[in-house]
């Protein structure tokens, strides 16, 4: 039934209702001043008992408050929901039509161009929101470009019409909007039953006119959601504004008709303003009114009010110690920060969309409750595969998977008798206990024979359950340390505020893995979402862009930011908020000139903008580039209308004041249960919450219980009950792990070393963040061009992050090279740095850091870390240093074979400025780097990263001595080859003992030849390129370390399995790579083309040997531009790799305009090409055809059309312009590549 108002209200007695609709339950609190709070817990879909939850939670509530049904003693309703994000999720939702510059019809199908699995030959990307594309006649493009500050002349005859963009911009309408074909084609959409748009016109942002008169023919037309990118976010880059306008247009008419359906629960559908108000939780924290909630900014709005909820209940405004926020649910669990205030992030990637909008910065894992657990090749593994709500984990009793819930139940952590009976088939049955011991007991027969095989020690069903609960807590922990540790805080120096239906049970595993000490969890963090909503506040955010000097620009930017104000005070007072009851936030969006980071910077209380800037910049990226203008990229206002505080403030020593802990009389224990950990079975007491009071002082081992939670406190904790919290504090010195250095009689242990595993994949990782952080090229910081990788003492691979392939098994040769050259020489605070192929390195942009990690004392290198990134530009014939005409070494630019970068802490500046400057200028016809400040910065960026992972690395190593780490280390690389080994005797069977086979030729004609031999009797394969081509005089040269790389890419690729990537992958193989053939070139040979290039056909070859797929697009497309500068302005350099159509397999379509095998750098966004640049980026689009037919089609090519504003030296290196891709068993070639160039004379006529 509707509710009603009966016209009678008690303003004092109004109650506020708070709801999170989730994707398996819905939380709904009711708040009445001097009473109880009213918690209502429901499934979210159960249509046989209702029709919608929230409604029937209103319902209840009321009823409950007030034994009637009646709304007027409603104040508020405020809700999160999952709607729109599930609907993203699941793609759900009804697609809507892309409308968008001509030339541009495949922009958001090809993205940025990586694809999502770097290993997976099948590639799949998530599907489109848009179903149909209308390309529109028109075209802007700004006047200026940032990196070359001569002016553009426009040749005799060129017109164009001038304007100013929002920004400030100058910018130059190349042809205006043909309105009447527009129409043309908007009807047609329309008349095809479209009733969703989302426009996306190139440099709308700065310029919406085009945007805004197609909005008006639309809604003529009769669309009903029409959603603009420039009216969505203005914020600049093509890409990702689209995906963000696409979001809007597919998920706002889904979220607009919850909200209705939701509304005609209410008689009046909650018009009525002055009745209860109705406001919906935004990604970005703030709530809105019903009326302006879309489905842009509904995506996160369920964990952000677990975020303001956190926020709000658990830092200590005395203390101001930082809280990271763990919300563990069944699926996934989320992650966040709080610090003081709110940390929002612009550009996120969600359901593999990439959403630019304000939202809470919250990271997710794909473990939880639900994960999955397996046994593979050795190692524990929870997750990334769920069981979700149906079929569930085996304790379910509906057939399902073991999950991280069955560990947890099996180990005490649970107590079946404490859970209500709502499982089985009925929905009448407890959780199954004996079911999930059964499972366990199942999967230790595989575990334990391995172990037996290997000498091991046998594991209970126990021992199993915790070492997989070990594993999936270290899972969790490494984005809480991406979170905190990428951005220079250390982990350690938070609490840790646990919510969510599963985070009490892990929060003493994940604080003591992480090194917190102080665990904090609110009375109602299992509905913490729901009660965020009650806490949050009405906001409106505001923001336009901008493009200006800070300091030339003050008074400018202090009027926009007013005339923002007025604006953001003109909303909220329509939402009838008084403006003396609003506060405002003034932000300015900024950069360092050359560089596309920006740091959103809030006007601080005392100092400037640039301070604050400059201050953010030293913090996270550890340096200043002092001689920098700062640039102001967007100005934003948000204005928030502070929610009536309904929570205490939190402040830890008051509230220990007032309640001093004192042990917990025995008595108020319910029951005493067996719960495991580490020294055991152990019995614990366990407490309900409400027998517990403030000031009881609990120690564990015990479980604490409410309605919604469990709480497991660990052996050597205490927890103390206060009156709305529960704060665990841990004692971490007792937490350390005892070590014996006596390991020499060791077996490995599953557990321990799936996680050794984690920790040195993240240690990779981190170095990855501190290196995009801290750099400041285009290539390595927004390409992502660069690889960190952790070494042995002796220089072999340990583990990599998921970076560059063609990067992964070479970095190993150069790390090996240095380490025998100075083998003894190497002293603490050396760097060493080198580029030359004969020294490992690929070709000469791939520039490697090498830094060896010493003993405590000093005396033992013990690892090393290294990083190699490709700098844009280091000399040679032509700007970029990858000229397409080169035939010997010198002429792509600087050579280093070995050079101390940091020698005894010093860094070596004046020394690299002569090789990178100077040393390559001495050839003829050639140039130093034209940016050294940016090579010399990059190259301190990269020593940073190195330096972090050294850290790290010592870091781990005080946790669990140096013996353990490198006795795990040793047997992780045993561990991927095992896998090989066991991979190539599969291969010897299927292919009957027969070598395998292929040869495949380079466009001039040079053949690339292999045979692989397996040997059963070892389980070793020998791969043989007797029968390659020469080396020639031309730059597709490959050194032979590119070739290790393709081979070890190939074989994890084919694996198909989440095995580590080290030496050991090459262990079981030897080679024969003919010395002076094209794969093995002579020290001076050309190879600036054998990495991006060659490498590729390598890749080909051995995947056609072993038969796993037909051919992809055989390079990379290096496309370099730029010009030498003169005498009145500088010159610049720019490259970039392009995409092309993946080989089809056995049982799936190659994909379209996707970067394959040996890279999978991002490309530049047009309108970042063009704001840097004098170019104007034509077409970007598929080519339709271009990919091989058969059973399975092979991935399409793609157009990308350059026009450039003046002459500038340009080079492309390009390969299977001459010999098709290859098509398998029977499939039919690809089509060639063409490269064609066009100049326009005066007249503007093209030959």
């Amino acid at each position: 039934m509707p509710f009603v108002d009966d016209g009678r209200s008690s303003q004092a007695s109004r109650i506020r209702i708070a709801i999170d609709r989730g994707g398996t339950f819905t939380d709904c609190l009711g708040i009445i001043p001097g009473r109880p709070d009213i918690l209502i817990k429901l499934l979210s879909n159960d249509p046989a008992n209702y029709a919608d939850a929230p409604t029937e939670g209103i319902r209840r509530i009321l009823q409950t408050a007030t034994g009637t049904y009646v709304l007027n003693r409603v104040e508020s309703i405020k809700m999160g929901t999952t709607v729109a994000t599930n609907a993203l999720l699941e793609r759900s939702s009804t697609p809507c039509a892309l409308v968008v510059t001509k030339g541009f019809k495949d922009l958001l199908r090809i993205g940025d161009q990586t694809r999502p699995r770097l290993f997976d030959l099948n590639i799949r990307r998530p599907e489109t929101l848009f179903k149909e594309v209308l390309e529109i006649d028109e075209r802007v493009t700004l006047h200026t470009a940032t990196e070359d500050a001569a002016p553009i002349h426009p040749l005799e005859g060129e017109t164009y019409d001038l304007r100013t963009g929002l920004s400030g911009e100058p910018v130059r309408v190349l042809q205006q909007l043909d309105s009447e074909k527009s129409r043309e084609g908007l009807q047609q959409l329309y008349d095809s039953g479209v009733r969703s748009l989302a426009v996306v016109l190139l440099h709308s942002y700065t310029f919406p006119d085009h945007e805004l008169e197609l909005a008006k023919i639309a809604s003529d037309i009769g669309f009903t959601q029409i959603s603009l990118s420039s009216q969505i976010f203005p914020m600049i880059k093509a890409v990702s504004r689209g995906y963000s306008a696409t979001a809007d247009a597919y998920l706002t008419p889904l979220t607009r008709a919850y909200v209705n359906g939701f509304r005609k629960g209410f008689v009046g559908d909650l018009e009525d303003t002055k009745g209860a108000r109705c406001e919906f939780m935004q990604s970005d924290g703030g709530l809105v009114g019903w009326q302006k909630f879309s489905g842009l900014k509904a995506i996160l709005s369920g964990p952000a009010g677990g975020v303001v909820g956190m926020s709000r209940t658990c830092y200590d405004l005395e203390r101001k110690k930082p809280i990271i926020g763990f919300d563990m649910g069944g699926t996934s669990t989320d992650v966040s920060r709080f610090a003081g205030a709110l940390e929002h992030t612009f550009e996120s990637m969600t359901a593999g969309i990439t959403i630019q909008s304000p939202q809470l910065e919250v990271d997710t894992v794909a473990a939880g409750g639900g994960s999955i657990l397996s046994y593979r090749n050795g190692l524990f593994l929870a997750g990334p595969e769920s069981a979700s709500a149906h079929p569930g984990p085996v304790a379910y009793r509906k057939g399902g998977p073991l999950t991280v819930t069955d560990a947890n139940l099996v180990l005490g952590r649970l107590q079946a008798d404490y859970f209500p009976k709502i499982f089985g088939k009925g929905e009448n049955e407890p959780l199954n206990y004996e079911g999930a011991r059964a499972a366990f007991q199942k999967l230790a027969f595989q575990v334990n024979a391995d172990l037996e095989a290997s000498g091991g020690k046998t594991k209970s069903i126990e021992d199993l359950a915790l070492g997989f609960l070990e594993v999936a807590n270290e899972t969790m922990c490494r984005p809480i340390r991406a979170l905190t540790e990428a951005k220079g805080y250390r982990t350690s120096d938070h609490d840790l505020a646990v919510f969510g239906g599963a985070g009490g049970q892990h929060a003493c595993g994940i604080a003591s893995n992480l090194g917190i000490d102080r665990i904090l969890v609110h009375r109602y963090s299992s509905v913490l979402s729901a009660y965020g909503m009650t806490l949050a506040d009405l906001v409106h955010d505001v923001q336009e862009p901008c493009s200006t000097n800070l300091e030339t620009s003050l008074e400018e930017l202090d009027q926009r930011l007013a005339n923002l104000e007025k604006t953001a005070v003109e909303s909220l007072a329509h939402e009838g908020v008084p403006e003396k009851l609003m506060s405002f936030e003034h932000f300015l969006n900024l950069c360092y000139a050359g560089s596309d980071t920006t740091f959103m910077i809030q006007r601080p209380e005392s100092g400037t903008f640039a301070e604050a800037f400059v201050a953010e910049h030293k913090r996270q990226f550890s340096f200043i580039m002092p001689g920098r203008d700062v640039l102001v990229e967007d100005v934003r206002v948000r204005a928030t209308a502070r929610s009536p505080s309904i929570e205490p403030t939190f402040t830890l020593s008051k509230h220990l004041s007032e309640f001093p802990p004192k042990p917990v009389s025995s008595k108020k224990a319910v029951d005493s249960v067996k719960m495991y950990f580490e020294d055991g079975w152990s019995t614990a007491p366990l407490y309900t919450l409400g027998t517990l009071s403030p000031g009881d002082l609990v120690s564990g081992p015990a479980i604490i219980l409410d309605d919604t939670q469990t709480i497991v406190v660990s052996p050597k904790s205490k927890a103390i009950i206060l009156d709305r919290h529960v704060v665990i504090e841990l004692d971490q010195k007792s937490a350390v792990s005892e070590i014996t250095s006596d390991i020499a009689n060791r077996v490995v242990d599953p557990v321990q070393l799936s996680v050794m595993a984690h920790r040195f994949m993240s240690i990779a990782e981190q170095m990855g963040h501190a290196l995009q952080k801290t750099s400041v090229s285009v290539n390595i910081k927004e390409r992502l061009d660069f690889s960190c990788a952790l070494f042995s003492p002796d220089g072999r691979l340990v583990a990599n992050a998921p970076h560059v392939p063609v990067h992964l098994g070479s970095m190993e040769q150069a790390v090996m090279y240095q380490h025998k050259l100075y083998e003894g020489k190497l002293r603490p605070g050396d760097v060493v740095v080198s580029n030359h192929p004969i020294s490992g390195g690929t070709h000469l942009p791939d520039i490697t850091t090498i830094t060896p990690v010493f003993s405590a004392d000093g005396k033992e290198i013990i690892f090393y870390t290294a990083s190699r990134g490709h700098h844009q530009e280091i000399g040679g014939i032509l700007p970029g240093s990858m000229p397409a005409g080169s035939v010997e070494l010198f002429e792509e630019g600087a050579t280093i074979v070995s050079h101390f970068l940091v020698r005894d802490g010093h860094f070596d500046e004046e020394g690299m400025t002569k090789l990178l400057l100077h040393d390559p200028a001495q050839f003829r016809g050639c140039s130093g780097t034209r940016n050294l400040a940016d090579n010399l910065n990059d190259l301190k960026a990269q020593v940073s990263a190195n330096a972090k992972g050294a850290a790290l690395v010592t870091d781990l190593i005080g946790e669990h001595g140096l013996d353990t780490v490198h006795f795990n280390m040793r047997a992780i690389t045993s561990n991927a080859e095992s896998a090989v080994r066991a991979f190539l005797l599969r291969t010897h069977a299927e292919r009957k003992g027969e070598p395998l086979t292929a040869i495949d030729y380079m466009d001039d004609g040079t053949p690339i030849a292999l045979t692989i031999t397996i040997d059963p009797t070892t389980a070793s394969a020998h791969f043989d390129f007797t029968g390659t081509g020469e080396e020639g005089y031309h730059s597709f040269n490959a050194p032979a370390a590119i070739t290790r790389s393709a081979i070890l890419y190939v074989l994890r690729c084919l694996i198909a399995q989440d095995i580590p990537l080290n030496e050991g992958c090459l262990r079981p193989l030897t080679f024969t790579i003919p010395e002076g053939s094209i794969l093995n070139p002579s020290a001076t040979a050309a190879v600036c083309a054998g990495n991006p290039i060659t490498s590729q056909r390598v890749t080909d070859v051995v995947i056609r040997a072993f038969e796993a797929c037909a051919a992809s697009q055989g390079d990379c497309n290096v496309i370099s531009f730029g010009h030498d500068g003169d005498a009145a302005y500088s010159g610049f350099g720019f490259g970039e790799t392009i995409c092309g159509g993946s080989g089809a397999g056995p049982g799936w379509h190659g994909t379209s305009g996707v970067h394959i095998h040996m890279t999978n750098t991002r490309i530049t966004d047009p309108e970042i090409l063009e704001k840097r640049y004098p170019v104007v980026l034509r077409q970007f689009e598929i080519r339709d055809g271009s990919g091989g037919r058969g059973k399975w089609n092979g991935g399409n090519g793609i157009r990308r059309v350059y026009e450039f504003g003046k002459d500038m030296g340009m080079s492309v290196v390009s390969e299977r312009r001459v010999v098709r891709p290859y098509g398998m068993k029977g499939g039919g070639e690809g089509a060639n590549g063409v490269n064609f160039l066009a100049k326009k004379k005066e007249g503007g006529e093209r030959r």
